[in-house]
C-alpha cells in the first residue's frame, strides 16, 4: 500500500483516482468491432466448475458484477446471455461514475436489454443489490479494498445457495518489483496531484536501472497502454497480492471453498518438475499443498483467477463416456492436425514452455469434438469408420485431451442431455 497525503484516506484517494481514470481504458465504438473475452465468466466456465457441467439454462440467471469498472465483465456476461437466450438479468455494481459511464455506453452500444446500474460499494450489496445471485463476478477488486475479508463476505452473502463467484485477486511473484516501485514513487512525490504523479512515474520507468527488478520482469506491460492502466498499477492507493495460501484463507473466511483454479493445470506442480523422484514427493500433499508449491515453483502468477463455491463437487468430472467435450476458442479441425504432426499440445504460458504429450487417437478425437455429441457418440462415429478402434485407447485418448486441454481451459465438459 503506497503513503498518503494526511489529509486523504485511502479510499478517498481510491475514488478519486477511478474517477480521474476510469479503469480500464475502453472505447465504446469498439463494442461494433469485437466482444472482449476472458476467464472468468464464461458461461461455458461457470457451467463447468460451478453446476458440474450441468445447469439448466432454460431456468432463469441472475448475476452480479461486484465493481463492475468500465464495463468487461457485464458486457461479455449480458451478450452471452442474450444469444444463449436464457431469461437473464445481469447486475452492475460499482462506486466510480466515470466508469459507470463508459459502461452504459458498451451496453447501449450493443443494445442489451438484460443489464441493470447501480451506484455504489459492494460492502452494501445487501441493501443496494439484494440477492440471491446464481453467479458473482468480482475481478481485480478485493485487492483494491481496505476490508477484503468484509467484500467477499457480503459477496457470499447475496449468493444463492447452489451459486458461485468467478474472481480474481493478484498474486505477488509474478508481480516482481511493483510494490518496491509503488514506494519508490511515494517516496518522490506523494505530495502531488495525480496528473504530476504520472509524470513523474513516467520519468522514472524511462530511467530505471538494468537492476531493477521491475524493468526486468516482462510479464507485466500493462503501464505501456494507457494512463490508466499506469496509475492502476503503480499510482494505487490499496493494492496488496495473494499467494495461494493467503488466498485460501480469505475464501475460507468467508465460507467458501475454491472449486478450481483457472487455468488448472498450472496449480499442479508437476508441470514445473522433470525430475521423478520430486514429482513423487509432491504427489502426496493436498490439492492447496499443491497450488501453492506450484505457484513458488512457476514464479509467473501475476493474478489467480478462481472459480468458488459453497461446497466441494461443482466441478464437472470424466468419469464416464457421457460427457459432451466443448472446445473454448480452438478449432477442432486445426487442433486434430496439430495433434496428428505432434502428438503432443504445445505452447507458451507466461513465458514458460510447455508440452504435453497425448496418445496418437487425440487426434482423430479431437477432430470429431462439435460442442455437441458426447465422447460416446464420437466413439461410435470413429468407429464406423475405423471398427478396429478399441474402447480403451479412446478412453485414454479423451482422458489425455481432458487433461491437457482441459488444464489449460481450452476443453470444458457439459452432461449429455442436460
Amino acid at each position: 500500500m503506497t503513503d498518503l497525503p494526511a489529509a486523504q484516506t485511502a479510499a478517498e484517494a481510491l475514488a478519486a483516482q477511478y474517477e480521474a481514470y476510469p479503469y480500464p481504458q475502453r472505447d465504446p465504438a469498439e463494442e461494433a468491432r469485437r466482444l472482449i473475452l476472458g476467464s472468468p465468466s464464461r458461461l461455458e466456465e461457470i457451467d463447468h466448475y460451478l453446476y458440474a457441467g450441468a445447469r439448466d439454462w432454460s431456468r432463469p440467471f441472475r448475476a452480479l458484477v461486484a465493481g463492475g469498472g468500465t464495463g468487461d465483465a457485464t458486457v461479455m456476461l449480458a451478450q452471452q446471455l442474450a444469444e444463449a437466450g436464457v431469461e437473464a438479468e445481469v447486475v452492475y455494481l460499482d462506486r466510480s461514475a466515470a466508469a459507470r459511464a463508459v459502461a452504459e455506453a458498451r451496453v447501449a452500444a450493443r443494445d442489451l436489454s438484460n443489464v441493470r446500474f447501480v451506484a455504489g460499494s459492494l460492502l452494501e450489496v445487501a441493501t443496494l443489490a439484494p440477492g440471491p445471485f446464481d453467479y458473482i463476478d468480482c475481478c481485480g477488486v478485493l485487492h483494491h479494498l481496505e476490508q477484503p475479508e468484509a467484500g467477499l463476505a457480503a459477496l457470499a452473502g447475496v449468493l444463492a445457495e447452489d451459486g458461485g463467484l468467478g474472481v480474481m485477486v493478484y498474486a505477488p511473484y509474478g508481480r516482481s518489483g511493483v510494490y518496491e516501485l509503488q514506494a519508490a514513487l511515494a517516496q518522490l512525490g506523494r505530495e502531488l496531484p495525480l496528473e504530476r504523479r504520472i509524470e513523474l512515474a513516467r520519468r522514472l520507468l524511462a530511467g530505471l536501472p538494468t537492476t531493477n527488478r521491475f524493468a526486468n520482469n516482462k510479464l507485466l506491460a500493462d503501464h505501456k497502454r494507457g494512463d490508466a492502466e499506469l496509475v492502476d498499477l503503480l499510482l494505487n492507493p490499496v493494492d496488496r497480492s495473494y499467494t495461494v495460501g493467503d488466498f485460501a484463507r480469505l475464501v475460507a473466511g468467508a465460507e467458501l471453498t475454491i472449486a478450481s483454479f483457472v487455468e488448472p493445470l498450472r496449480y499442479e506442480p508437476r508441470l514445473y518438475l522433470a525430475d521423478e523422484a520430486l514429482r513423487a514427493r509432491c504427489d502426496g500433499l493436498a490439492p492447496l499443498a499443491q497450488a501453492a508449491l506450484a505457484e513458488r515453483l512457476a514464479g509467473n502468477m501475476k493474478t489467480h483467477v478462481a472459480y468458488l463455491a459453497r461446497r466441494p463437487g461443482t466441478v464437472a468430472r470424466l468419469d464416464s463416456p457421457a460427457w459432451v467435450p466443448r472446445l473454448l476458442d480452438i478449432d477442432a479441425r486445426a487442433l486434430a492436425d496439430s495433434l496428428a504432426r505432434k502428438q503432443a499440445i504445445s505452447g507458451t504460458v507466461e513465458g514458460l514452455e510447455i508440452t504435453l504429450p497425448v496418445p496418437p487417437l487425440a487426434a482423430a478425437l479431437a477432430g470429431e469434438i462439435d460442442g455437441r455429441r458426447s465422447f460416446a457418440e464420437i466413439l461410435a462415429a470413429l468407429r464406423d469408420r475405423r471398427p478396429e478402434i478399441e474402447e480403451r485407447a479412446f478412453a485414454a485418448a479423451a482422458q489425455a485431451l481432458v487433461g491437457a486441454l482441459g488444464g489449460l481451459n481450452k476443453l470444458l465438459l457439459r452432461r449429455a442431455g442436460a
